[in-house]
């Protein structure tokens, strides 16, 4: 396990990730994709930085907030580890920033915070995911496996679909309302693809899962219900500051099962 601390919210003795559970999986593709490893406690850092090193990836390991603005800045990275706890600035900035900054970046928090309203705030701040410290190498390895399987789709329908005044170009991933860009997150953008290519049909929460993060997803559901809210008040704010009126497709409820984009 890869843990915490003594003290900061994660039990003392924890073993570290061993050099099986580290072995290299066949996939010379993983050694392309870069990560920014942002954690200020030594020993979890070094698991990290050496198991991610020794599965293919290939990390650069920041202790600080402003050491990993400084590294993002200089160098494009595919991924971003991020604990919250940093000691010069609070993580949730950090996530805010590189969110703004990089729109299709892969941002994985780590933490020792629990409650439902710190993860919300992560997901929120623009974290993809969210993992509890303490946590298995095996299981944040799946999940970058998972999240990056997810970025080498099936090339999508060529023409874009125009539901009400909003066009969806999937190929240039591109949402405009009147020819003017509406800025959505990368699964906000991919929640939306995947409503539009069912539209008019009761889609669940397990298929939008599937579609959206992974069939092998490990995490939560609420990161469906945080990511349908952001794309919800997106389309709403671009609406509202349109300069001219404006027809949107609904995303409506369904209690129990999913959702469904009515035509």
């Amino acid at each position: 396990m890869i843990c915490e601390r003594p003290g900061a919210g994660a039990p003392s003795g924890s073993p570290a990730p061993t050099l099986s559970s580290m072995r290299p999986h066949a996939n010379a593709d993983r050694s392309r994709h870069r990560i920014l490893v942002v954690e200020d406690d030594a020993t979890i850092g070094r698991h990290l930085e050496s198991g991610l090193r020794g599965n293919g990836y290939t990390p650069t390991w920041s202790r600080t907030g402003s050491a990993a603005l400084a590294e993002a800045a200089r160098t494009p990275y595919d991924v971003l580890l991020l604990d919250l706890g940093l000691p010069d600035m609070d993580g949730l900035d950090v996530a805010r920033t590189l969110r703004a900054r990089h729109p299709d970046l892969l941002i994985v928090v780590l933490t020792a915070r629990t409650d439902d309203i710190d993860v919300i705030a992560g997901l929120d701040a623009g974290a993809d995911d969210y993992l509890v410290k303490p946590f298995s190498l095996t299981v944040l390895l799946a999940r970058l496996r998972a999240h990056l399987r997810r970025r080498v789709v099936a090339t999508p329908p060529q023409e874009p679909v125009r539901l009400a005044d909003l066009v969806l170009d999937a190929v240039a991933r591109r949402c405009t309302l009147h020819d003017q860009d509406v800025e959505l997150r990368p699964k906000e953008f991919d929640l939306l693809a995947v409503l539009t290519r069912h539209a008019g049909e009761a889609v669940s929460r397990e298929s939008l899962m599937a579609e959206v993060w992974d069939e092998n997803w490990f995490g939560s559901t609420k990161t469906l219900d945080v990511t349908m809210a952001g794309l919800r008040r997106r389309l709403a704010q671009a609406a509202a500051t349109s300069a001219r009126p404006s027809s949107l497709p609904r995303i409506t409820t369904l209690r129990g099962h999913g959702y469904r984009l009515e035509h």
